[in-house]
Protein backbone atom coordinates (compact mmCIF):
# COMPACT_ATOMS: atom_id res chain seq x y z
CA UNK A 1 0.00 0.00 0.00
CA UNK A 2 1.55 3.37 -1.00
CA UNK A 3 2.12 5.13 2.34
CA UNK A 4 2.36 8.67 1.00
CA UNK A 5 -0.76 8.32 -1.16
CA UNK A 6 -2.71 6.87 1.76
CA UNK A 7 -1.59 9.71 4.02
CA UNK A 8 -2.57 12.34 1.45
CA UNK A 9 -6.00 10.80 0.93
CA UNK A 10 -6.60 10.52 4.69
CA UNK A 11 -5.59 14.12 5.34
CA UNK A 12 -7.67 15.28 2.38
CA UNK A 13 -10.80 13.57 3.74
CA UNK A 14 -10.20 14.98 7.24
CA UNK A 15 -9.69 18.54 5.96
CA UNK A 16 -12.78 18.26 3.77
CA UNK A 17 -14.79 17.07 6.77
CA UNK A 18 -13.56 20.02 8.86
CA UNK A 19 -14.67 22.39 6.11
CA UNK A 20 -18.08 20.68 6.04
CA UNK A 21 -18.28 21.04 9.81
CA UNK A 22 -18.14 24.82 9.42
CA UNK A 23 -20.91 24.78 6.81
CA UNK A 24 -23.35 22.42 8.53
CA UNK A 25 -26.12 22.99 11.06
CA UNK A 26 -25.35 21.21 14.35
CA UNK A 27 -27.45 23.15 16.82
CA UNK A 28 -29.26 21.27 19.60
CA UNK A 29 -32.65 22.96 19.66
CA UNK A 30 -34.57 20.74 22.08
CA UNK A 31 -35.75 22.40 25.30
CA UNK A 32 -34.11 19.89 27.66
CA UNK A 33 -32.19 17.31 25.62
CA UNK A 34 -30.32 15.76 28.54
CA UNK A 35 -33.53 15.15 30.46
CA UNK A 36 -35.01 13.41 27.41
CA UNK A 37 -31.85 11.35 26.98
CA UNK A 38 -32.01 10.36 30.65
CA UNK A 39 -35.63 9.29 30.23
CA UNK A 40 -34.65 7.10 27.30
CA UNK A 41 -31.89 5.38 29.29
CA UNK A 42 -34.30 4.92 32.18
CA UNK A 43 -36.73 3.33 29.74
CA UNK A 44 -34.00 0.91 28.65
CA UNK A 45 -33.26 0.04 32.29
CA UNK A 46 -36.94 -0.24 33.24
CA UNK A 47 -38.73 -1.40 30.07
CA UNK A 48 -42.47 -1.93 30.14
CA UNK A 49 -43.23 -4.89 27.92
CA UNK A 50 -46.87 -5.01 28.98
CA UNK A 51 -47.57 -1.58 27.49
CA UNK A 52 -46.78 -2.67 23.93
CA UNK A 53 -49.94 -3.61 22.09
CA UNK A 54 -49.51 -6.63 19.81
CA UNK A 55 -45.75 -6.93 20.42
CA UNK A 56 -45.77 -10.57 19.32
CA UNK A 57 -47.62 -9.71 16.13
CA UNK A 58 -45.21 -6.85 15.36
CA UNK A 59 -42.25 -9.20 15.82
CA UNK A 60 -43.79 -11.83 13.57
CA UNK A 61 -44.48 -9.24 10.87
CA UNK A 62 -40.92 -7.90 11.15
CA UNK A 63 -39.46 -11.39 10.76
CA UNK A 64 -41.91 -12.33 7.99
CA UNK A 65 -41.13 -9.29 5.84
CA UNK A 66 -37.40 -9.93 6.31
CA UNK A 67 -37.60 -13.61 5.33
CA UNK A 68 -39.86 -13.12 2.32
CA UNK A 69 -38.06 -9.98 1.09
CA UNK A 70 -34.59 -11.51 1.46
CA UNK A 71 -35.78 -14.82 -0.02
CA UNK A 72 -37.24 -13.20 -3.12
CA UNK A 73 -34.19 -10.93 -3.41
CA UNK A 74 -31.83 -13.92 -3.17
CA UNK A 75 -33.65 -15.84 -5.92
CA UNK A 76 -33.71 -12.81 -8.22
CA UNK A 77 -30.10 -12.00 -7.33
CA UNK A 78 -28.92 -15.49 -8.26
CA UNK A 79 -30.64 -15.17 -11.62
CA UNK A 80 -28.93 -11.85 -12.23
CA UNK A 81 -25.59 -13.21 -10.98
CA UNK A 82 -25.61 -15.89 -13.70
CA UNK A 83 -25.90 -13.10 -16.29
CA UNK A 84 -23.58 -10.67 -14.51
CA UNK A 85 -21.01 -10.81 -17.30
CA UNK A 86 -23.40 -8.69 -19.42
CA UNK A 87 -22.88 -4.95 -18.94
CA UNK A 88 -26.60 -4.22 -18.89
CA UNK A 89 -27.12 -6.65 -16.01
CA UNK A 90 -24.31 -5.02 -14.02
CA UNK A 91 -25.78 -1.57 -14.73
CA UNK A 92 -29.31 -2.66 -13.81
CA UNK A 93 -28.10 -4.28 -10.57
CA UNK A 94 -26.11 -1.17 -9.62
CA UNK A 95 -29.16 1.01 -10.26
CA UNK A 96 -31.68 -0.96 -8.19
CA UNK A 97 -29.33 -1.35 -5.23
CA UNK A 98 -28.50 2.37 -5.30
CA UNK A 99 -32.10 3.22 -4.30
CA UNK A 100 -32.80 2.78 -0.59
CA UNK A 101 -35.51 0.40 0.66
CA UNK A 102 -37.54 3.32 2.03
CA UNK A 103 -37.53 5.05 -1.35
CA UNK A 104 -38.82 1.84 -2.92
CA UNK A 105 -41.45 1.65 -0.17
CA UNK A 106 -42.58 5.23 -0.86
CA UNK A 107 -42.91 4.40 -4.57
CA UNK A 108 -44.98 1.27 -4.03
CA UNK A 109 -47.13 2.87 -1.34
CA UNK A 110 -48.58 5.12 -4.02
CA UNK A 111 -49.76 2.16 -6.07
CA UNK A 112 -50.22 -0.82 -3.72
CA UNK A 113 -50.93 1.09 -0.50
CA UNK A 114 -50.24 -0.54 2.89
CA UNK A 115 -50.28 -4.00 1.36
CA UNK A 116 -47.69 -6.71 2.16
CA UNK A 117 -46.54 -6.50 -1.47
CA UNK A 118 -45.20 -3.00 -0.73
CA UNK A 119 -42.94 -4.20 2.09
CA UNK A 120 -41.75 -7.32 0.29
CA UNK A 121 -40.82 -5.47 -2.92
CA UNK A 122 -39.18 -2.62 -0.99
CA UNK A 123 -36.73 -5.12 0.52
CA UNK A 124 -36.46 -7.59 -2.36
CA UNK A 125 -35.59 -5.16 -5.18
CA UNK A 126 -32.47 -3.45 -3.71
CA UNK A 127 -31.37 -6.72 -2.13
CA UNK A 128 -31.58 -8.44 -5.53
CA UNK A 129 -29.03 -5.92 -6.83
CA UNK A 130 -26.74 -6.57 -3.87
CA UNK A 131 -27.10 -10.35 -4.10
CA UNK A 132 -26.39 -10.24 -7.84
CA UNK A 133 -23.03 -8.53 -7.35
CA UNK A 134 -21.88 -10.61 -4.37
CA UNK A 135 -23.14 -13.95 -5.70
CA UNK A 136 -21.35 -13.25 -8.98
CA UNK A 137 -18.11 -12.51 -7.08
CA UNK A 138 -18.46 -15.73 -5.06
CA UNK A 139 -19.07 -17.85 -8.16
CA UNK A 140 -16.16 -16.21 -10.00
CA UNK A 141 -13.81 -17.16 -7.14
CA UNK A 142 -14.50 -20.90 -7.53
CA UNK A 143 -11.82 -23.24 -8.86
CA UNK A 144 -12.29 -23.71 -12.65
CA UNK A 145 -10.69 -27.20 -12.62
CA UNK A 146 -13.88 -29.20 -11.75
CA UNK A 147 -15.65 -27.75 -14.81
CA UNK A 148 -12.77 -28.93 -17.00
CA UNK A 149 -12.90 -32.55 -15.81
CA UNK A 150 -16.66 -32.91 -16.27
CA UNK A 151 -17.75 -35.01 -19.30
CA UNK A 152 -18.09 -33.04 -22.52
CA UNK A 153 -21.76 -33.95 -22.80
CA UNK A 154 -22.54 -32.25 -19.49
CA UNK A 155 -24.89 -29.34 -20.07
CA UNK A 156 -24.57 -25.78 -18.78
CA UNK A 157 -26.90 -26.43 -15.86
CA UNK A 158 -24.91 -29.49 -14.76
CA UNK A 159 -21.64 -27.58 -15.00
CA UNK A 160 -23.11 -24.73 -12.98
CA UNK A 161 -24.51 -26.96 -10.23
CA UNK A 162 -21.71 -29.51 -9.90
CA UNK A 163 -18.66 -27.42 -10.76
CA UNK A 164 -19.44 -23.94 -9.36
CA UNK A 165 -22.43 -23.86 -7.03
CA UNK A 166 -21.26 -26.95 -5.12
CA UNK A 167 -17.94 -25.23 -4.35
CA UNK A 168 -19.48 -21.87 -3.54
CA UNK A 169 -22.42 -23.22 -1.54
CA UNK A 170 -20.99 -22.60 1.99
CA UNK A 171 -20.10 -19.00 1.05
CA UNK A 172 -23.49 -18.43 -0.58
CA UNK A 173 -25.30 -19.69 2.52
CA UNK A 174 -23.08 -17.67 4.86
CA UNK A 175 -23.63 -14.44 2.96
CA UNK A 176 -27.39 -15.02 2.63
CA UNK A 177 -27.62 -15.52 6.39
CA UNK A 178 -25.73 -12.27 6.88
CA UNK A 179 -28.16 -10.45 4.57
CA UNK A 180 -31.03 -11.83 6.65
CA UNK A 181 -29.76 -9.81 9.62
CA UNK A 182 -29.73 -6.76 7.36
CA UNK A 183 -33.23 -7.67 6.20
CA UNK A 184 -34.50 -7.61 9.78
CA UNK A 185 -33.19 -4.06 10.16
CA UNK A 186 -34.75 -3.02 6.86
CA UNK A 187 -38.04 -4.64 7.85
CA UNK A 188 -38.10 -2.76 11.17
CA UNK A 189 -37.43 0.56 9.42
CA UNK A 190 -40.38 0.01 7.05
CA UNK A 191 -42.60 0.63 10.08
CA UNK A 192 -41.71 4.32 9.86
CA UNK A 193 -43.68 4.60 6.61
CA UNK A 194 -46.69 2.72 7.97
CA UNK A 195 -45.91 -0.98 7.50
CA UNK A 196 -46.95 -3.02 10.59
CA UNK A 197 -43.46 -3.88 11.83
CA UNK A 198 -41.72 -3.02 15.09
CA UNK A 199 -40.64 0.40 13.78
CA UNK A 200 -44.30 1.49 13.56
CA UNK A 201 -44.82 0.83 17.27
CA UNK A 202 -41.53 2.53 18.14
CA UNK A 203 -42.56 5.67 16.29
CA UNK A 204 -45.96 5.70 18.02
CA UNK A 205 -44.42 5.21 21.47
CA UNK A 206 -42.00 8.10 20.96
CA UNK A 207 -44.79 10.36 19.73
CA UNK A 208 -46.66 9.70 22.99
CA UNK A 209 -43.55 10.07 25.18
CA UNK A 210 -43.74 6.48 26.48
CA UNK A 211 -40.01 5.87 27.02
CA UNK A 212 -40.55 2.62 28.93
CA UNK A 213 -42.35 1.28 25.86
CA UNK A 214 -39.55 2.57 23.63
CA UNK A 215 -37.05 0.73 25.84
CA UNK A 216 -39.04 -2.47 25.64
CA UNK A 217 -39.23 -2.29 21.83
CA UNK A 218 -35.51 -1.54 21.44
CA UNK A 219 -34.46 -4.34 23.79
CA UNK A 220 -36.77 -6.77 22.00
CA UNK A 221 -35.22 -5.82 18.67
CA UNK A 222 -31.67 -6.21 20.04
CA UNK A 223 -32.51 -9.67 21.37
CA UNK A 224 -34.04 -10.60 18.01
CA UNK A 225 -30.84 -9.62 16.17
CA UNK A 226 -28.45 -10.91 18.83
CA UNK A 227 -30.00 -14.40 18.94
CA UNK A 228 -30.29 -14.78 15.17
CA UNK A 229 -27.58 -17.43 14.96
CA UNK A 230 -29.45 -19.63 17.45
CA UNK A 231 -32.98 -19.54 16.06
CA UNK A 232 -32.09 -19.43 12.35
CA UNK A 233 -30.56 -22.82 11.61
CA UNK A 234 -30.03 -24.28 8.13
CA UNK A 235 -32.30 -27.24 8.95
CA UNK A 236 -35.28 -25.06 9.93
CA UNK A 237 -34.71 -22.32 7.33
CA UNK A 238 -36.95 -23.97 4.68
CA UNK A 239 -39.74 -24.13 7.29
CA UNK A 240 -39.38 -20.40 8.01
CA UNK A 241 -39.46 -19.57 4.31
CA UNK A 242 -42.63 -21.61 3.82
CA UNK A 243 -44.43 -20.13 6.83
CA UNK A 244 -43.30 -16.48 6.47
CA UNK A 245 -45.63 -15.51 3.56
CA UNK A 246 -48.65 -16.49 5.68
CA UNK A 247 -47.51 -14.18 8.51
CA UNK A 248 -47.34 -11.02 6.38
CA UNK A 249 -50.97 -10.22 7.08
CA UNK A 250 -53.44 -8.72 4.64
CA UNK A 251 -53.87 -5.15 3.57
CA UNK A 252 -56.55 -3.37 1.64
CA UNK A 253 -57.27 -4.94 -1.75
CA UNK A 254 -54.92 -3.71 -4.47
CA UNK A 255 -56.62 -1.34 -6.89
CA UNK A 256 -54.89 -2.29 -10.12
CA UNK A 257 -56.30 0.79 -11.81
CA UNK A 258 -54.27 2.88 -9.34
CA UNK A 259 -51.17 0.85 -10.13
CA UNK A 260 -51.64 1.39 -13.86
CA UNK A 261 -52.33 5.10 -13.43
CA UNK A 262 -49.25 5.58 -11.23
CA UNK A 263 -46.82 4.02 -13.70
CA UNK A 264 -48.40 5.42 -16.86
CA UNK A 265 -49.63 8.86 -15.77
CA UNK A 266 -48.57 10.01 -12.28
CA UNK A 267 -44.82 9.73 -12.83
CA UNK A 268 -44.91 11.30 -16.30
CA UNK A 269 -43.46 14.86 -16.07
CA UNK A 270 -46.18 17.51 -15.99
CA UNK A 271 -44.97 19.41 -19.10
CA UNK A 272 -45.29 16.26 -21.21
CA UNK A 273 -48.84 15.66 -19.96
CA UNK A 274 -49.69 19.25 -20.87
CA UNK A 275 -48.16 18.89 -24.32
CA UNK A 276 -45.51 21.59 -23.71
CA UNK A 277 -42.81 19.63 -25.52
CA UNK A 278 -39.08 19.45 -24.83
CA UNK A 279 -38.74 23.18 -24.14
CA UNK A 280 -41.32 23.02 -21.35
CA UNK A 281 -39.75 19.82 -20.02
CA UNK A 282 -36.30 21.44 -19.87
CA UNK A 283 -37.62 24.50 -18.01
CA UNK A 284 -39.49 22.26 -15.55
CA UNK A 285 -36.38 20.15 -14.93
CA UNK A 286 -34.12 23.21 -14.57
CA UNK A 287 -36.37 24.71 -11.88
CA UNK A 288 -36.55 21.37 -10.05
CA UNK A 289 -32.78 20.93 -10.21
CA UNK A 290 -31.92 24.46 -9.01
CA UNK A 291 -34.58 24.77 -6.30
CA UNK A 292 -34.60 21.25 -4.88
CA UNK A 293 -32.06 18.83 -6.34
CA UNK A 294 -29.03 21.11 -5.98
CA UNK A 295 -29.64 22.03 -2.30
CA UNK A 296 -30.45 18.38 -1.59
CA UNK A 297 -27.27 17.16 -3.29
CA UNK A 298 -25.17 19.72 -1.40
CA UNK A 299 -26.56 18.75 2.01
CA UNK A 300 -26.40 15.04 1.19
CA UNK A 301 -22.73 15.18 0.20
CA UNK A 302 -21.84 17.46 3.11
CA UNK A 303 -23.51 15.16 5.63
CA UNK A 304 -22.02 12.06 4.00
CA UNK A 305 -18.48 13.45 4.25
CA UNK A 306 -18.88 14.28 7.93
CA UNK A 307 -20.45 10.91 8.70
CA UNK A 308 -17.71 9.07 6.77
CA UNK A 309 -14.87 10.65 8.74
CA UNK A 310 -16.75 10.31 12.03
CA UNK A 311 -17.35 6.63 11.22
CA UNK A 312 -13.65 6.08 10.60
CA UNK A 313 -12.60 7.83 13.82
CA UNK A 314 -15.13 5.84 15.86
CA UNK A 315 -14.12 2.52 14.30
CA UNK A 316 -10.42 3.09 15.05
CA UNK A 317 -11.32 4.09 18.60
CA UNK A 318 -13.58 1.12 19.32
CA UNK A 319 -12.02 -1.91 17.62
CA UNK A 320 -9.82 -2.64 20.71
CA UNK A 321 -13.05 -3.48 22.58
CA UNK A 322 -13.07 -6.92 20.95
CA UNK A 323 -9.36 -7.32 20.20
CA UNK A 324 -7.60 -10.01 22.22
CA UNK A 325 -4.52 -7.79 22.25
CA UNK A 326 -6.28 -5.30 24.55
CA UNK A 327 -9.07 -7.09 26.45
CA UNK A 328 -9.54 -10.22 28.51
CA UNK A 329 -12.48 -12.58 28.00
CA UNK A 330 -15.07 -10.71 30.15
CA UNK A 331 -14.03 -7.39 28.61
CA UNK A 332 -14.25 -8.86 25.13
CA UNK A 333 -17.78 -10.12 25.79
CA UNK A 334 -18.84 -6.67 26.97
CA UNK A 335 -17.18 -5.11 23.92
CA UNK A 336 -19.07 -7.48 21.64
CA UNK A 337 -22.35 -6.48 23.28
CA UNK A 338 -21.59 -2.78 22.76
CA UNK A 339 -20.73 -3.27 19.08
CA UNK A 340 -23.74 -5.55 18.50
CA UNK A 341 -26.05 -2.84 19.84
CA UNK A 342 -24.37 -0.21 17.67
CA UNK A 343 -24.43 -2.14 14.43
CA UNK A 344 -27.86 -3.69 15.07
CA UNK A 345 -29.63 -0.34 15.42
CA UNK A 346 -30.64 0.89 11.94
CA UNK A 347 -29.36 4.37 11.13
CA UNK A 348 -32.87 5.60 10.36
CA UNK A 349 -34.23 4.35 13.69
CA UNK A 350 -31.32 5.84 15.62
CA UNK A 351 -31.58 9.17 13.79
CA UNK A 352 -35.31 9.27 14.55
CA UNK A 353 -34.61 8.76 18.27
CA UNK A 354 -31.88 11.41 18.37
CA UNK A 355 -34.04 13.90 16.49
CA UNK A 356 -36.71 13.51 19.16
CA UNK A 357 -34.10 14.12 21.86
CA UNK A 358 -32.00 16.92 20.30
CA UNK A 359 -34.27 18.59 17.78
CA UNK A 360 -33.91 18.93 13.98
CA UNK A 361 -30.37 19.48 12.72
CA UNK A 362 -27.56 17.55 11.03
CA UNK A 363 -26.12 16.42 14.38
CA UNK A 364 -28.53 13.49 14.97
CA UNK A 365 -27.92 12.24 11.43
CA UNK A 366 -24.11 12.36 11.73
CA UNK A 367 -24.15 10.63 15.13
CA UNK A 368 -26.59 7.95 13.94
CA UNK A 369 -24.59 7.18 10.80
CA UNK A 370 -21.28 7.15 12.68
CA UNK A 371 -22.55 4.87 15.47
CA UNK A 372 -24.05 2.26 13.15
CA UNK A 373 -21.31 2.15 10.52
CA UNK A 374 -18.53 2.65 13.07
CA UNK A 375 -19.85 -0.37 14.98
CA UNK A 376 -19.76 -2.50 11.82
CA UNK A 377 -16.22 -1.51 10.84
CA UNK A 378 -14.93 -1.76 14.43
CA UNK A 379 -16.34 -5.28 14.63
CA UNK A 380 -14.67 -6.37 11.38
CA UNK A 381 -11.33 -4.71 12.17
CA UNK A 382 -11.38 -6.09 15.71
CA UNK A 383 -11.83 -9.60 14.32
CA UNK A 384 -9.02 -8.93 11.84
CA UNK A 385 -6.71 -7.81 14.66
CA UNK A 386 -7.22 -11.14 16.42
CA UNK A 387 -5.51 -12.86 13.48
CA UNK A 388 -2.31 -10.83 13.98
CA UNK A 389 0.49 -12.50 15.92
CA UNK A 390 2.70 -10.17 17.96
CA UNK A 391 6.21 -10.91 19.15
CA UNK A 392 6.66 -11.63 22.84
CA UNK A 393 8.43 -8.34 23.56
CA UNK A 394 5.79 -6.25 21.75
CA UNK A 395 4.88 -3.02 23.55
CA UNK A 396 1.62 -2.72 25.47
CA UNK A 397 -1.08 -0.13 25.89
CA UNK A 398 -1.04 2.94 23.68
CA UNK A 399 2.25 1.96 22.01
CA UNK A 400 0.85 -1.43 21.02
CA UNK A 401 -2.18 0.29 19.52
CA UNK A 402 -0.24 3.05 17.75
CA UNK A 403 2.87 1.27 16.49
CA UNK A 404 1.95 -2.41 16.24
CA UNK A 405 -1.70 -2.83 15.28
CA UNK A 406 -2.99 0.32 13.59
CA UNK A 407 -0.26 0.36 10.90
CA UNK A 408 -1.06 -3.27 10.02
CA UNK A 409 -4.82 -2.74 10.07
CA UNK A 410 -4.96 0.65 8.36
CA UNK A 411 -5.13 -0.72 4.82
CA UNK A 412 -8.10 -3.06 5.50
CA UNK A 413 -9.68 -0.29 7.59
CA UNK A 414 -9.51 2.25 4.74
CA UNK A 415 -10.84 -0.31 2.26
CA UNK A 416 -13.84 -1.02 4.48
CA UNK A 417 -14.43 2.69 5.03
CA UNK A 418 -14.43 3.40 1.30
CA UNK A 419 -16.66 0.38 0.83
CA UNK A 420 -19.19 1.83 3.32
CA UNK A 421 -19.03 5.25 1.63
CA UNK A 422 -21.75 4.48 -0.89
CA UNK A 423 -23.91 2.87 1.84
CA UNK A 424 -23.55 5.94 4.07
CA UNK A 425 -24.62 8.11 1.13
CA UNK A 426 -27.75 5.97 0.63
CA UNK A 427 -28.67 6.35 4.28
CA UNK A 428 -27.89 10.08 4.31
CA UNK A 429 -30.29 10.68 1.44
CA UNK A 430 -33.12 8.74 3.08
CA UNK A 431 -32.71 10.55 6.42
CA UNK A 432 -34.26 13.55 4.70
CA UNK A 433 -37.66 11.96 5.34
CA UNK A 434 -37.09 12.84 9.01
CA UNK A 435 -36.81 16.54 8.16
CA UNK A 436 -33.10 16.98 7.41
CA UNK A 437 -32.73 18.84 4.10
CA UNK A 438 -31.04 16.05 2.15
CA UNK A 439 -32.46 14.64 -1.09
CA UNK A 440 -34.91 12.49 0.85
CA UNK A 441 -36.55 15.60 2.29
CA UNK A 442 -37.43 16.88 -1.17
CA UNK A 443 -38.56 13.41 -2.30
CA UNK A 444 -40.89 13.12 0.71
CA UNK A 445 -42.19 16.66 0.18
CA UNK A 446 -42.96 15.94 -3.48
CA UNK A 447 -44.86 12.77 -2.54
CA UNK A 448 -46.88 14.59 0.13
CA UNK A 449 -47.78 17.23 -2.47
CA UNK A 450 -48.82 14.40 -4.86
CA UNK A 451 -46.14 15.44 -7.36
CA UNK A 452 -44.87 11.99 -8.14
CA UNK A 453 -43.09 13.09 -11.30
CA UNK A 454 -40.80 15.33 -9.24
CA UNK A 455 -40.27 12.58 -6.67
CA UNK A 456 -39.19 10.07 -9.31
CA UNK A 457 -36.69 12.51 -10.86
CA UNK A 458 -35.18 13.23 -7.43
CA UNK A 459 -34.96 9.50 -6.66
CA UNK A 460 -33.19 8.93 -9.99
CA UNK A 461 -30.72 11.71 -9.16
CA UNK A 462 -30.08 10.05 -5.80
CA UNK A 463 -29.38 6.72 -7.52
CA UNK A 464 -26.96 8.31 -10.00
CA UNK A 465 -25.01 10.04 -7.20
CA UNK A 466 -24.81 6.74 -5.35
CA UNK A 467 -23.44 4.99 -8.41
CA UNK A 468 -20.91 7.80 -8.91
CA UNK A 469 -19.66 7.58 -5.33
CA UNK A 470 -19.43 3.78 -5.60
CA UNK A 471 -17.28 4.13 -8.75
CA UNK A 472 -15.06 6.75 -7.06
CA UNK A 473 -14.61 4.56 -3.99
CA UNK A 474 -13.64 1.54 -6.11
CA UNK A 475 -11.08 3.62 -7.99
CA UNK A 476 -9.59 4.91 -4.75
CA UNK A 477 -9.33 1.36 -3.40
CA UNK A 478 -7.64 0.28 -6.62
CA UNK A 479 -5.26 3.24 -6.71
CA UNK A 480 -4.23 2.75 -3.10
CA UNK A 481 -4.02 -1.02 -3.65
CA UNK A 482 -6.34 -1.68 -0.75
CA UNK A 483 -7.44 -5.25 -0.09
CA UNK A 484 -9.64 -5.94 2.90
CA UNK A 485 -10.68 -9.58 2.45
CA UNK A 486 -14.22 -8.95 3.76
CA UNK A 487 -15.75 -7.61 0.58
CA UNK A 488 -19.02 -9.44 1.20
CA UNK A 489 -19.90 -7.61 4.38
CA UNK A 490 -22.40 -5.29 2.70
CA UNK A 491 -25.17 -3.93 4.85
Amino acid sequence: MPFRATTRVTLGFILLALACLLLGDFEISAHDPWRSLGQLFLGLLQPDFTSVDSLGEALLRTVAFAFVGVGVGALAGMGLALLFHHWWVRTFSAFIRAIHELFWALIFLQSFGLHPVTGVLAIAIPYAGIFAKVYAEILDETDPLPAVVLPRRAGRLSRLVYARVSQAWPHLVSYTAYRLECGLRSSAVLGFVGMPTIGYHLMAAFAQGHYATVGALLLTFYVLIGTLRWWVRPKVLPFYLLVAPFLLGTGLPIMWSNVTRFFTEDIVPTPLKRGEGLEGLWEWFAQLFVNQALPGIWNTLLLTQLALVATGALALLLFPLISRHFTNRPGGVLGHVVLVVMRSTPEYMLAFILLQLWGPSMLPAVVALALHNGGIIAHLIGRRSNEILLRQDAPRGVNRYTFELVPRLYGPFLALLFYRWEIILRETAILGILGIATLGFYVDTAIQEIRFDRAMVLILITALINIGVDVLARRLRGRLRLRHGVNRQRC
